[in-house]
């Protein structure tokens, strides 16, 4: 049986949810094709119908994961002033939710330590997706008239990984929640915005 474009389409985004999971719970060193397929719902003889080669199929998945994380931004950010928007964005970032969604969260402090070891075309993806955030950050601080937006930008992607990649990192749980309480704080006082201590949901 022969099926349509629409059909590979939603076939082969199966297989890319399945390969970011996967990449999220094991790391994109040690997941495995055939393990990815199953988990799709999918045999192993049909991955080459979407993908060259296992390579090919991490860069992609971690595109996935970016656009995920894009859209997540948008519902974030989309409707609210400048202020609200970045407001929004650092509680949803530097919450307790979103440090404990290791399956669903932020690709670039999931895969940063991975990043050395991977081919080539994942890590262009990986950093069209930093870059991604970074200019998405950049417009708020444009439309909040912040001088050099670009490299305040910069400035507030590595303070929310870091502080990201802190507190999942301690096995303290009173230590994780400073520290997430104060970078939060720190950055809103830093960018001029009012304190906030909501904590949405991922």
């Amino acid at each position: 049986m022969r099926y349509g474009a629409e059909h590979k389409e939603k076939t082969r985004k199966r297989v890319l949810q399945a390969a970011a999971k996967s990449i999220r719970e094991e790391g994109p060193e040690r997941i495995a094709v055939g393990a990815v397929m199953a988990k799709a719902g999918l045999t192993h003889g049909g991955f080459y119908a979407h993908f060259p080669s296992k390579d090919a199929l991490i860069a992609a998945a971690i595109g996935e994961m970016f656009e995920d994380a894009r859209s997540r931004f948008f519902r974030s950010t989309d409707g609210y002033s400048p202020s609200e928007g970045m407001i929004r964005y650092i509680d949803f970032y530097l919450s307790q939710a979103h440090r404990d969604a290791r399956s669903t969260g932020c690709p670039i402090t999931a895969l940063a330590a991975d990043l050395p070891r991977l081919e080539g075309a994942a890590r262009v993806v990986y950093g069209q997706g930093v870059a991604g955030l970074t200019k998405r950050l950049e417009g708020l601080l444009s439309r909040l008239e912040k001088d050099d937006p670009a490299g305040l930008a910069h400035s507030v992607v590595a303070e929310l990984v870091g502080a990201l990649s802190l507190a999942r990192a301690t096995s303290d749980a009173e230590q994780s929640e400073r520290i997430l309480e104060a970078s939060r704080a720190a950055l809103k006082h830093r960018l001029g915005l009012r304190p906030d201590s909501m904590e949405p949901h991922p």
